[in-house]
């Protein structure tokens, strides 16, 4: 999937902030008041998209070239257009300078409407689909990020990176077994995407299956043994087996890997309570 917006570092990453916390070591049944960690950070802006394109034109061009820079003034451009016939591409355009603004979920009913309606080809709606999917999970709206990628793979059903976002909506509403019934058509598709297999690993744990979640992250790992990610969770497993030595050494490495991640900042958070003891946890 060509057009996607830029979430914590990626899809791997949002689902390790979805699942791989300390407080969700425990299964969901256990837990009371764990707080959840963001979904996503609505600071980060979105990317503009790559071809496939729901437009063309230097109108077009303009507008999405201003998303990062100057959001605001790419919104006033779109409506403006949008009001002299600007079309598919001045509403495609309003939509990401919406998230761009920090209204998501505003951002995301734009790109909704717009797969629906646009007379674009079957995978360029399919990409605005799967942008909106990206924004409802960081507007903390799963249920509409689930809805948003079903419409998506209607009109692309071979797309591992749609699966793979599907499963991510899933786990956030602890739909588990969805998660992973959509990992593994990911993985049928494209046997090598560890991150996949990384997320496939955090569901299999949630669902109290450690064995399954372990030969997930080892093959992962085997794939990309630098991948900080499948540290993190391999950590959370050798924890949760009783490995306080090896799971400490997973989520050092995962810091020292990518120390300014959301994925270091849950291994840090993991760290300080294992040091803390279990009274503490």
């Amino acid at each position: 999937m060509n057009m996607r917006i830029a979430v914590i570092g990626g899809t791997a990453v949002l689902f390790a902030g979805i699942l791989g916390g300390w407080w969700l070591l425990t299964p969901a049944a256990e837990r009371q008041d764990d707080p959840l960690p963001l979904a996503a950070d609505a600071g980060l802006l979105p990317v503009p998209p790559v071809p496939p394109r729901v437009a063309s034109g230097p109108d077009y061009e303009q507008c999405l070239q201003m998303i990062d820079t100057d959001p605001e003034g790419a919104n006033n451009l779109a409506d403006a257009w949008e009001a002299t016939g600007g079309g598919d591409g001045a509403a495609h355009c309003r939509g990401l300078a919406q998230i761009a603004l920090g209204d998501p979920e505003a951002g995301a009913r734009v790109l909704d409407e717009l797969g629906r309606k646009s007379k674009a080809s079957a995978l360029a709606r399919a990409s605005v689909y799967d942008q909106a999917v990206q924004a409802w999970l960081m507007a903390d709206e799963p249920d509409r990020a689930f809805e948003s990628a079903t419409a998506a793979l209607a009109l692309s059903p071979d797309d591992a990176d749609l699966l793979i976002d599907r499963s991510v909506a899933a786990a956030t509403m602890e739909r588990y077994l969805d998660a992973i019934d959509d990992l593994d058509r990911a993985l049928k598709l494209d046997p090598k995407r560890f991150d996949a297999l990384v997320l496939r690993a955090a569901a299999w744990r949630q669902e109290g299956k450690l064995d399954r979640a372990k030969a997930d992250v080892d093959r992962a790992m085997a794939i990309n043994p630098d991948y900080a990610e499948a540290l993190l969770e391999r950590g959370i497993l050798r924890q949760r087996m009783g490995d306080g030595a090896g799971a400490r050494a997973d989520w050092e490495h995962a810091i020292e890997l990518d120390p300014d991640s959301t994925t270091a900042d849950l291994a840090e958070q993991n760290l300080a309570l294992l040091e803390a003891g279990p009274e503490r946890r």
